[in-house]
């Protein structure tokens, strides 16, 4: 098969979409399959569509762009759009508004958590198929070392790792934990590395911070750690705690969005700041056994891949069929909505270089 992932991969740290797209590339053409990432070929089977827009960094085709390519030149083509986003993760106004317009021109939609599928960030009126692939991490690169402590000393070393820098991360409760190592009884008790970007502005005074990190450099940080904490508000799926998990490192996560799907089971849950020392507490009490289950702690990138690939497998079969039953003018207003979206990406795109020129 020939399938085109419109993303073209950014070499180190970037955020979760990049690793998919590596992990996936990587994965298909091992089987011999070839991979693009464009649209500039006639005999496309398969279409996966990462993002609606294509103003974005890294992005190569918008959903208009798709649809002129299902029309005009490959009826047969099959198009998958993968969601991994919505307003609530950042708290926006606008993402679910592209997300649903761009799923118009699917034929087959996937979820990286069933919470995500849950938002109705698509068109599930249409009566499209959907199902939910969880993402992945590479176990080549995230392993528990053999220099992991089986015996944590005091303090005990908590760990987190974000790419974006925005306040939903979790900050309301890093900040907590930077004000809890003012106390000399959390000072002695534990310490707190926040790997990544900050927001803004924002300053930790105990906490300690690092450049992002990325790959191997990544995972050999990681095992350097006892814990791990995730406070992200409304995480659709990430996989900051998926590398964290498959590295070994028992997880102190919050009971929002998409992180009770990948952590139940592998560490101790909390809500907010305002349970958040009580849940820390029991964490430290229950390291033992959180430790003992992380040996089957079970999203890798190969789980992730072969998942995508069954449902891609599965519509190539049908793709005659499934060519046949599409409608592509169905919702004239959404058609013109998808039409406007690729415009304003195109004008925002020409605007970012003409600003880059000067």
């Amino acid at each position: 098969m020939k399938i085109a992932i419109g993303y073209e991969v950014v070499d180190g740290p970037w955020g979760g979409g990049n690793a998919f797209v590596k992990a996936m590339t990587a994965w298909l053409q091992e089987r011999g399959h070839q991979v693009v990432s464009n649209l500039h070929d006639d005999n496309i089977d398969i279409i996966i569509m990462i993002d609606p827009r294509s103003h974005l960094p890294g992005y190569t085709y918008s959903a208009f762009e798709v649809l002129r390519y299902q029309l005009k030149i490959n009826p047969r083509v099959v198009v998958v759009h993968r969601i991994n986003e919505c307003d609530e993760r950042k708290n926006t106004k606008w993402m679910n508004f592209w997300l649903r317009a761009g799923n118009y021109v699917a034929d087959h939609t996937l979820f990286i958590a069933d919470w995500l599928r849950d938002l109705k960030v698509w068109f599930p009126s249409d009566g499209r198929p959907s199902d939910t692939v969880f993402n992945g991490g590479d176990p080549k690169t995230f392993y528990p070392r053999d220099n992991m402590n089986t015996q944590p000393a005091l303090p005990f070393k908590f760990v987190t790792h974000h790419w974006g820098g925005n306040w939903m991360k979790g900050f309301d409760v890093y900040e907590k934990i930077d004000q809890m190592l003012d106390d000399a009884e959390w000072r002695d008790r534990i310490n707190f590395t926040y790997i990544g970007n900050l927001p803004t502005g924002f300053e930790f005074k105990n906490v300690k911070v690092r450049a992002p990190l990325s790959g191997v450099s990544l995972g050999e940080e990681l095992s350097k750690y006892d814990g791990y904490i995730t406070a992200s508000i409304c995480e659709p799926g990430g996989m900051h705690h998926v590398e964290a998990g498959l590295t070994g490192l028992p997880l102190l996560y919050r009971n929002s969005g998409a992180l009770p799907e990948y952590c139940h089971g592998f560490g101790q849950v909390f809500n907010g700041v305002e349970d958040f020392e009580a849940a820390l507490r029991s964490y430290l009490a229950n390291w033992d056994k959180y430790k003992e289950s992380m040996k089957d702690y079970p999203w890798t990138a190969q789980r992730m891949c072969q998942g995508y690939f069954d449902v891609i497998e599965r519509l190539y079969e049908k793709r005659y069929k499934i060519a046949s039953e599409r409608r592509s003018f169905r919702k004239l207003i959404v058609l013109l909505t998808v039409f406007g979206m690729h415009v304003f990406s195109k004008l925002y795109a020409f605007r970012f270089k003409r600003v880059q020129k000067s």
